[in-house]
């Protein structure tokens, strides 16, 4: 009975301790760890720098360094289209001053003439005693002397007139003449000035983008390099997925594949900045000089070949046309076809073909429309 009891007792304390401990250990408990399957993957969990949208320091660094000497060499482009524009107006006026020089010296020899032919005739009257015409053939006596005489008098006096209005018309023109070349002077004067301010600005600029990029260390500038060209990528890639090219599969005018032969063959030649060949070109240079081997001269800058050429839709165009680029229109490259361009980049690069979306395109223009 006794031992029975104590058993009993035994297990009543047991099971009232189990209960008493119960709620503890529910709290203290880790939750049950999830049963994975064969096809889980366990995500990582991503740092800043593993995130693909979110460059590091140094790439932000270098995309803003990349973005501030594209803008530095953009305002370059667009001085030395100011600086070629001038160049070409200047000359364009000194082959106009010369032109008047020479009328100048025809004109002042024609009144040199004329006023002979009168001091001539002054001299004829003075020893006819000073008498006009008229009054001679009276004196004379002879009637056929007569009506001849007043014949030959009305002829002299017709030419007499001629001479003096002709001598008058030679006086205003050299008057003009000389206007002009004095204009054309100051006008190559204020075209010198707009010369020597836009070379100063290009200098300016090229040595700030150089000085930018020269800071940079090897790495960074073949890093640099690559920026460029995945930018240039991406922007061609966008370009050709609008459907920009759809249908496009025109063959060049012969003239067009003349202009395409001279640009293509210049490809690996420095870009220098005011430079049309034939050792190094600037963008305008290159294409200027291309259309000028195809025998179809065109203005010198991008922005005058933009300004007077026929505008064409890029649906339409043909390899040998422009595409003039940037909303100042300072850039300009020929398309090749297959939607590419051959061009001068920009200071530090060469002639050289890359994709024609790779920029910010304006419009498209033909020189042999």
């Amino acid at each position: 009975m006794n031992r029975r009891h104590c058993a009993a007792a035994a297990i009543t304390l047991v099971c009232a301790l189990a209960v008493l401990s119960a709620p503890a250990q529910a709290m203290a408990a880790p939750p049950p760890a999830p049963t994975a399957t064969p096809s889980a993957t366990p995500t990582p969990t991503p740092t800043p720098d593993a995130t693909p949208t979110t460059p590091s320091p140094s790439e932000k660094r270098l995309q803003e360094v990349r973005e501030e000497i594209e803008t530095l060499y953009r305002k370059a482009e667009a001085a030395t289209d100011a600086y070629n524009l001038a160049e070409g107006q200047a000359k364009k006026q000194s082959g106009e001053i010369v032109r008047l020089t020479k009328s100048i010296a025809e004109g002042q020899a024609r009144i040199a003439e004329l006023k002979d032919r009168a001091g001539a005739q002054a001299r004829e009257q003075y020893r006819n005693a000073g008498l006009p015409p008229g009054a001679q053939l009276v004196l004379s006596g002879d009637p056929d002397l007569f009506l001849d005489g007043v014949n030959q008098a009305k002829q002299g006096q017709q030419a007499t007139k001629g001479m003096l209005t002709e001598l008058e018309q030679a006086q205003e023109d050299l008057e003009t003449y000389t206007a002009d070349a004095s204009l054309n002077w100051e006008k190559i004067e204020a075209n010198r000035v707009k010369q020597a301010k836009a070379k100063k600005r290009v200098k300016a600029q090229i040595a700030a983008a150089k000085k930018l990029e020269s800071q940079l260390a090897k790495k960074e500038q073949a890093r640099l390099l690559k920026l460029e060209q995945d930018a240039a990528s991406t922007a061609q890639a966008a370009w050709l997925s609008s459907g920009a090219l759809k249908d496009i599969n025109r063959e060049a005018s012969p003239a067009g594949k003349k202009a395409l032969a001279f640009a293509t063959a210049q490809i690996g030649k420095p870009y220098v900045w005011g430079a049309e060949g034939p050792g190094s070109y600037d963008c305008s240079g290159l294409t200027s000089q291309a259309w000028a081997a195809a025998k179809q001269p065109i203005p010198r800058t991008s922005q005058e070949q933009w300004r007077q050429l026929p505008h064409i839709a890029i649906q339409d165009m043909r390899p040998g046309d422009l595409i003039i680029y940037h909303s100042d229109a300072s850039h300009v490259g020929m398309y090749v076809g297959d939607g590419s361009i051959v061009h001068a980049p920009r200071p530090g690069r060469q002639v050289t073909l890359t994709g024609a979306g790779s920029m910010e395109i304006l419009g498209v223009v033909r020189p042999d429309k």
